[in-house]
């Protein structure tokens, strides 16, 4: 591979301008193609083999009149202060405007609030359900702007409307704190190289790279439906890894213009070098990405799709793009204009970097230094333990959205469960007497705790099957509401032993439940197959049994930690003011499964950025503490710079006005911050010291069976430093400062 690579770098570099014609045209064709098709995202959920499914393919059977998959929305009235609804204009302009919803585009049905005793006890709160001809993905944006047409109408007529569920069109706020992330990513690489020609190339080439990554998803979603957050999600990982893998690249180009190589060859050793390394790290996040679609969800399956795609496309552009944009920098790359004091020292060997000061001291303490930071990573876990999970749901909408305000009139008027009614399904085609079944069933669910209302049974045709709505006392997502749906599923083999009849819940917060329920039983086995993916990928790049087995434990030790700051600020609410929670609430349940993969494939990132270099000097005869230290001479200041550009990106979407979004944004920040830093710059140098010569060793038979890939590309220098051709000593480049 590397070979190919080397290949490849000098073709890019000396066709810069085929290959950047390519590029833009490829681009400008996904764009055309973004811009003229007609896109739509989802959020619904489905799970096969769940009771919630069954449940609701039972509606669809015997209720078609019902439309369980149709769209719906819910119109909130509120009335002004000191008015009722119950009389009057506010009454009037209310059935007014529930009869345009009824003729409005694609609506197959309004239920009118008067008549359904959707009007809350005070007078002040009213609501009005509406069902949809179609599913959530085929409302079309006339029917969402008829939708917020007859909402504005109430608004001018004196009434506060807000309106909320599927058929509504999302509100989103975008934010700039992700320009800020792009701008502390371009001031850490101009310290790092100390060049503005250096420090743009990444950044250039990846906001490239993303720009085509969120296209391409758009032109998708013509034709399959996606989550909302897959573009999103994408923008984040892409945006990260491009310019990571940018900024290897390119500062090893630098050493090798440094060493004296022409441009097009140090263009060619550097693809054949660190891109090696790219192209390892990206296939292990695309493969842990992927790999989210065996879980079986489907938001978790876009999500992973779309994120994965983006680091494809990221790998791509550093292997062809950014050579060529090398090309036409040329030598101005290894410039310095803006190089400090100090980096002109480290560079000519007058001082030492911080990155080697750090690690001497780690290796002259191993133990104690290994002994604090797992016991810091652990008590950072510690959170963990009380990890609750939960889908997203109105109530953590962003403050102010009609989503938001529609959830807290509805639980300001209503109660907090009417914003998550559970569906009973009493299926009694099993039984002798169905309707006594039925009468018994809503018995059942009036004796039950936590239940604020039961509405009386509706029967099918055959009359076999019965429709209870049983409203919970508590919030959709409380544990309260968890435990009632699990009270009543309990409760069925004792309706059927009475009476023959099956008892099963669904509905949106039912499916959410169970949802959550699969992703928790999901998370440990996902987790060991990443552990046990990461352990044969390491053997194969370093040939070593230990060194995999101590990079899976830093993971695992990571991941934990990580989990435990999202818990310990979504969850508990400490320092909620400074992310800017607005309240507490379980975890959402694609968390943590999503960053697992997405960690697992970022430590294995700078896993191999760092530790190639180490035994790379090992196999040249360095000792093992030797080894690590010219190592972190080599790659501790780039890997820093790649850290803290990650830390800065995903940092932006803190800020984020989504809870899911923000929690994704301060969770990959943070596991970066504590693998990188803790975990790889201060446990991995501590075990080696302690491992020795060891830590390079493998068993026979092992060393027999695993091919040797040679990522770091240390073959093709060999190759490369035989060959007469290229055995010629050139002289320096002369490099215009700048």
């Amino acid at each position: 591979m590397a070979t190919f690579l080397y290949r490849l770098g000098r073709f890019s570099f000396r066709r810069r301008r085929l290959v950047l014609v390519l590029w833009i045209a490829v681009l400008a064709a996904v764009g055309l193609g973004a811009a003229s098709v007609s896109s739509s995202t989802t959020d619904s959920f489905s799970i096969p083999g769940t009771q919630s499914q069954q449940a609701t393919d039972l509606l669809k059977k015997e209720f078609p009149q019902a439309s369980a998959d149709a769209a719906t929305a819910q119109v909130v009235f509120k009335a002004a202060d000191g008015q009722k609804l119950t009389s009057g204009a506010a009454k009037s302009e209310i059935e007014s405007l529930v009869s345009g919803l009824g003729t409005a585009h694609q609506v197959a049905r309004v239920a009118d609030p008067y008549d359904e005793g959707a009007v809350s006890r005070d007078g002040t709160v009213a609501y009005a359900q509406v069902t949809y001809k179609v599913a959530q993905v085929d409302v079309t944006d006339r029917a969402r702007d008829d939708l917020a047409d007859i909402a504005a109408k109430g608004e001018r007529a004196g009434l506060d409307v807000s309106l909320r569920g599927p058929a509504v069109a999302e509100e989103t706020h975008q934010s700039a704190s992700e320009l800020i992330g792009i701008l502390v990513a371009a001031v850490v690489m101009v310290i790092t190289f100390g060049s503005l020609v250096a420090a743009g190339l990444p950044l250039l080439t990846a906001l490239f790279g993303v720009g085509m990554a969120i296209t391409g998803i758009t032109v998708a979603t013509a034709f399959i439906d996606l989550s909302s957050n897959t573009s999103t999600l994408a923008l984040m990982l892409g945006l990260a890894v491009a310019i990571d893998y940018a900024l290897f690249i390119v500062s090893r180009y630098r050493s090798e213009l440094q060493a004296g190589r022409a441009p097009e060859e140090a263009a060619g050793r550097a693809l054949g070098t660190a891109g090696s390394a790219v192209v390892f790290a990206g296939m292990t996040v695309v493969i842990a990405l992927v790999g989210l679609g065996v879980i079986g969800i489907k938001i978790l399956t876009d999500i992973g799709l779309g994120a994965a795609f983006a680091v494809v496309i990221a790998v791509l552009i550093a292997l062809t793009l950014l050579p060529a944009m090398l090309g036409f920098a040329g030598a101005r790359v290894a410039g310095g204009r803006y190089k400090t004091r100090r980096m002109r020292a480290v560079e000519d060997g007058r001082r030492e970097a911080m990155g080697v000061r750090w690690v001497k001291f780690v290796l002259r303490n191993p133990v104690k230094v290994l002994g604090t930071a797992v016991a810091g990573l652990l008590l950072l876990a510690a959170p963990a333990l009380s990890l609750q999970l939960t889908m997203p749901d109105d109530s953590t909408a962003a403050p102010g959205s009609t989503q938001r305000v529609a959830y807290d009139t509805v639980s300001d008027g209503f109660g907090p469960g009417f914003n998550g009614p559970l569906t009973v399904v009493v299926d009694a085609r099993g039984s002798e007497a169905p309707k006594a079944a039925a009468k018994d069933a809503a018995a059942l669910l009036k004796d039950l705790p936590d239940v604020a209302s039961v509405s009386p049974a509706t029967f099918n045709k055959g009359g076999d099957v019965a429709l209870i709505r049983a409203v919970p006392g508590s919030s959709p997502s409380s544990e309260e509401t968890v435990d009632l749906v699990s009270t009543i599923r309990d409760r069925s083999a004792a309706l059927h032993g009475e009476t023959g009849a099956d008892l099963m819940v669904t509905g949106t917060t039912a499916l959410n439940i169970d949802v959550s329920d699969k992703l928790n039983a999901a998370l440990i086995p996902y987790l060991c197959v990443v552990v046990g993916l990461a352990l044969v990928l390491l053997m194969l790049v370093f040939r070593s049994l230990l060194v995999p087995v101590k990079a899976a434990a830093g993971f695992l030790l990571s991941v934990l930690a990580t989990l435990g700051v999202v818990v310990a600020v979504f969850q508990k609410g400490w320092f909620a003011d400074v992310f800017g929670v607005d309240q507490t609430a379980p975890i959402v349940s694609i968390l943590p499964i999503f960053m697992v993969g997405v960690v697992f494939g970022l430590a294995m990132d700078y896993e191999v950025f760092l530790v190639t270099r180490m035994r790379e000097e090992y196999v040249h005869g360095a000792g093992p503490r030797e080894a690590v230290v010219a190592g972190f001479r080599h790659g501790a200041r780039v890997v820093t710079a790649a850290a803290i550009i990650m830390i800065a990106v995903f940092a932006g979407f803190v800020f984020s006005d989504t809870t899911m979004i923000k929690s994704m944004g301060l969770g990959l920040a943070a596991a970066v911050l504590l693998d990188a830093f803790v975990v790889r710059m201060t446990i991995v140098p501590a075990v080696m010291a302690l491992l020795g010569d060891r830590a390079w060793s493998l068993p026979g038979p092992l060393d027999r069976l695993l091919p040797n890939v040679d990522v770091e590309g240390e073959k093709l220098r060999h190759l490369l430093d035989d060959d007469a051709e290229h055995t010629v000593q050139l002289a320096p480049v002369p490099v215009r400062k700048g």
